[in-house]
């Protein structure tokens, strides 16, 4: 989708702090980092949403969790939390669905 900033930065036509990829996901550091460690995983194909790619690309689904373990462990983090926003009331702002990676902090529950 030229349109989507994440499909843009998957395609490098928008440049990003990459931290790691593999043939089905993308993983780089938030521009707005809500804790030390902030890096979005994405799948390089699009889908809105987390339920959306489920449906779509499994295969990329599961590469985006492997994928958030690895960031976590290569950015030293014991604890982390991983977070799928859906939807404009969730704080979605990126219609490509995205798995946010924050460590580095201490995290409060309930979030938000």
């Amino acid at each position: 989708m030229t349109d989507c900033l994440f499909c843009r930065i998957v395609a490098r036509e928008v440049p990003a702090t990459v931290v790691a990829e593999d043939e089905l996901a993308l993983a780089f550091r938030d521009i707005d980092p809500q804790a030390p460690t902030h890096v979005l995983v994405v799948p390089k194909v699009h889908a809105p949403d987390l339920a959306a790619l489920a449906e779509i690309d499994p295969a990329a689904l599961a590469a985006v969790g492997r994928m958030v373990a690895a960031v976590a462990a290569q950015e030293g983090a014991e604890s982390y939390r991983t977070v799928f926003n859906t939807g404009a009331g969730a704080g979605q702002t990126v219609w490509h669905a995205h798995a946010h990676v924050l460590a580095g902090r201490s995290m409060q529950w309930p979030p938000g």
